[in-house]
């Protein structure tokens, strides 16, 4: 018995388990002791710790199914993870970033639309004799949904960790093993296309509301209830869509080509059509409730093929699998995982200090925030509230977890109550003197063993530690601001902090959902770095009299989620000239800061904050005008939307490659994460090196010269920070042989 499906060609895992054993079938009895006809497949793959739809599992389940089919005795099916809260991750994103071959994606795809079509077959639904159920809980994305999808019924554990949907799209794909025609089918052509653009994950009340899934319980009781659910002792309705509203709506072709035309106006004014998977998935969806499954389903694999080769695939799929490694960063030196902070210190209870206390208190941790100001503490207390009300009127908290969650931050203004803080974390003043003396006063009240970590986003950790005793565990820990919102954490490892203390920082950034990346000791450490030749560049073009307004709309066209000059208003004008003065002071020429806007922050308009910076500002809103108080410009100057990019983009690039070249992260893929994560670069293009790779390094050479060829003109080979457009040596020696950065490091 061979199953249905054929896998073979396909990429597989180096430790791929022997055959049948990715699955564990289990057969209920009564009180009695007689078979009840129920069986329940458990999806357990002894080579993973979260269950993915690769190769084996795929084989072991098809394998199942195939004689769960010729066994008479078997009236209903139960399909279930290892346990109530793991089921399955969806596909294996591995597999699909090893395929490099249109038509193996193809097969791919094919072969898992035949096994989930054949468990819809077995089910009611599909005309099949067993009612099936689908028991699920924690995260269930993509084909882990897609086989739940499969089945007559789906019952949802109810918990915090539990999440279920489609969001292919956000990985340059889209639902390939029947989510573009099932999806449709259970929750109406709108709501489907809103879940599978936004690539949302619904938690289980979300779920139920929305009639994805039919029953939720609490995770305790989910397979008792699903067993029962499949043998017909307790009821549950399917809450897809049917009948006559269906009729009128989903399947009337005016209707939907409507539906699809308003999905590309805004797929289209969001991503400017950058994105061809969200593009190719409207027509699938909106045609499902009209065509046949199995025409449906040829048309999703003749969907999938090209997208998941596509550098935009390739350049999502390679991030996502560089987020889910840097877990691996709290990794101790045995090789087991740091363990779980569970009380901190902030000190500092500013924008940022109150941010990272907020977070902290909300994941769990009790935090003991102090600032010598109390109308800072006041207002830590004011804004930690209102960011757990505003989620408990969201329903993404219940009222017990809101109370604990506002219960665990605790706000001081006198030194005490630290020596049981597993780290502290200061959030003053971007003076040295000012933090080496508030993490000098920590260390002489917290345990030796405590963690002392700095938010700072330019000193030295080195120089910080360099009076205070066990330099060991002394650490950088630098949020973006808002730091509840920014998803990256720089982990800046001085020279004597230990492999523990770097362990236990990057369990505590992932604990609070961040993605950490580990820098060198350098000024600006990575992402401050790089931006700042990007936004100088723009404050310079503004001073030879090109409009902020066409900046911005260029760069926005390239793919930054704003523009500089917003991003300079939103960061704080003095904030952006304290961080390129510092650049500047440490690196010299090339960092050399613009001065062109020193005028408005002598005149106290600061940016956003302040009402008016390069633009002026009604609230959170920007006009459409720039300021009329700037600086006049030293002549009008015209540029193409080209040139601007690359006049930015490539200041970017060239110091991204310096970066490397001294090894501030461990290598291209780290760096591109961060880039991604911590300053918002265009994720269609991979990160600033992916995309000097896709453009080449001989272009990207001949660019950098070019600019730097026009900057002599206009200001004379003497000129400010020239040495910013010159190409550095690993880019003139790739440009030569033809090695990228990425292939280097593979």
């Amino acid at each position: 018995m061979g199953g249905v499906i054929d896998l073979v060609g396909i990429p597989q895992p180096n430790d791929a388990p022997e055959p049948g054993a990715c699955v564990r079938i289990d057969r209920p009895k009564g009180p009695d002791g007689k078979d009840l006809g129920l069986c329940r497949i458990h999806l357990d793959p002894p080579h993973r710790k979260m269950p993915v739809f690769d190769v084996p599992l795929l084989r072991d389940l098809d394998q199942a199914l195939d004689e769960i089919a010729l066994d008479d005795s078997v009236k209903c099916l139960v399909i279930a993870g290892r346990d109530p809260l793991t089921f399955a991750a969806g596909a294996d994103i591995e597999t699909i970033s090893k395929i490099d071959d249109p038509h193996v994606a193809r097969r791919f795809c094919r072969e898992g639309q035949k096994l989930f079509q054949n468990l819809y077959r077995m089910g009611r639904r599909g005309g099949g004799k067993l009612r099936t159920v689908a028991a699920v809980g924690g995260a269930v994305p993509g084909g882990a949904c897609e086989i739940g999808l499969a089945c007559d019924l789906i019952v949802i554990a109810d918990h915090q960790k539990t999440r279920i949907g489609l969001p292919e799209v956000l990985l340059g794909i889209l639902p390939a093993w029947g989510g573009s025609q099932r999806l449709p089918r259970r929750l109406g052509i709108v709501n489907a296309l809103g879940a599978i653009l936004a690539g949302k994950l619904y938690p289980a009340r979300k779920a139920l509301k929305l009639g994805l899934v039919d029953r939720m319980t609490k995770p305790e009781y989910l397979w008792e209830i699903a067993d029962k659910i499949a043998l017909g002792q307790q009821e549950c309705r399917h809450r897809g869509r049917s009948g006559l509203g269906s009729r009128l709506t989903d399947k009337n072709p005016l209707f939907a080509a409507f539906v699809a035309n308003q999905a590309q106006k805004g797929v289209m004014k969001k991503t400017g059509g950058r994105y061809p998977a969200a593009l190719s998935v409207i027509p699938l969806v909106v045609r499902a409730p009209r065509v046949p499954i199995d025409k449906g389903l040829e048309a999703e694999t003749e969907a999938i093929m090209p997208l998941t080769t596509s550098k935009v695939s390739e350049s999502l799929v390679g991030l996502f699998l560089l987020k889910e490694e840097s877990k691996k960063l709290a990794a101790l030196p045995s090789g087991e995982k740091a363990a779980r902070t569970a009380r901190a210190a902030i000190i500092g209870a500013g924008v940022m200090g109150r941010g990272i206390a907020s977070q902290m208190a909300e994941r769990g941790i009790d935090v003991r925030l102090r600032d010598l100001d109390r109308s800072q503490l006041d207002a830590a207390e004011h804004f930690h509230r209102g960011e757990i009300n505003k989620k408990l009127r969201r329903r993404r908290m219940g009222k017990h977890e809101a109370a604990q969650a506002i219960d665990r931050l605790e706000v001081t203004t006198n030194a005490g109550g630290f020596a049981r803080c597993e780290i502290a974390i200061e959030a003053v003043a971007e003076k040295i003197q000012v933090k080496r003396a508030v993490l000098g006063e920590l260390a002489e009240i917290m345990g030796p063993d405590a963690i002392l970590a700095s938010n700072t986003s330019s000193l030295s950790i080195d120089e910080i530690a360099l009076e205070l005793p066990h330099p060991e565990r002394v650490i950088g820990m630098h949020f973006f601001n808002p730091p509840r919102k920014m998803p990256l954490v720089e982990i800046v490892r001085g020279e004597k902090t230990s492999d523990e203390v770097l362990a236990r920082t990057a369990r505590l950034a992932l604990d609070l959902g961040k993605t950490p990346v580990v820098t060198k000791d350098c000024a600006g450490f990575l992402v401050n770095r790089v931006l700042g030749p990007y936004l100088d560049e723009a404050v310079r073009l503004m001073e030879r009299g090109v409009n902020p307004i066409l900046i911005d709309r260029a760069l926005k066209r390239f793919g930054m989620p704003m523009g500089p000059c917003e991003l300079i208003d939103e960061v704080g004008l003095d904030i952006a000239a304290h961080a390129g003065a510092s650049l500047e002071a440490a690196y010299g020429e090339r960092m050399k800061a613009c001065r062109y806007l020193a005028p408005l922050l002598e005149a106290g308009q600061m940016g956003k904050k302040s009402g008016a910076g390069i633009f002026t500002w009604s609230g959170k809103k920007k006009s459409l005008k720039k300021n009329r108080k700037l600086p006049k410009p030293k002549g009008r100057f015209s540029m193409s939307e080209e040139a601007i990019i690359d006049r930015l983009v490539l200041a970017m690039v060239n110091e991204a490659a310096r970066a490397l070249q001294e090894e501030v992260v461990s290598g291209p893929r780290q760096l591109d994460l961060a880039t991604v994560f911590g300053m918002g670069f265009a994720p269609f293009h991979g990160g600033v090196l992916r995309y000097a790779d896709t453009r080449g390094h001989e272009d990207i050479v001949r660019h950098l010269e070019a600019v730097r060829e026009e900057i002599e003109r206009f200001e004379g080979v003497d000129g400010e920070r020239i040495g910013r457009f010159t190409p550095v040596e690993s880019l003139l020696q790739s440009s030569k042989s033809g090695i990228l950065f990425h292939h280097a490091a593979a």
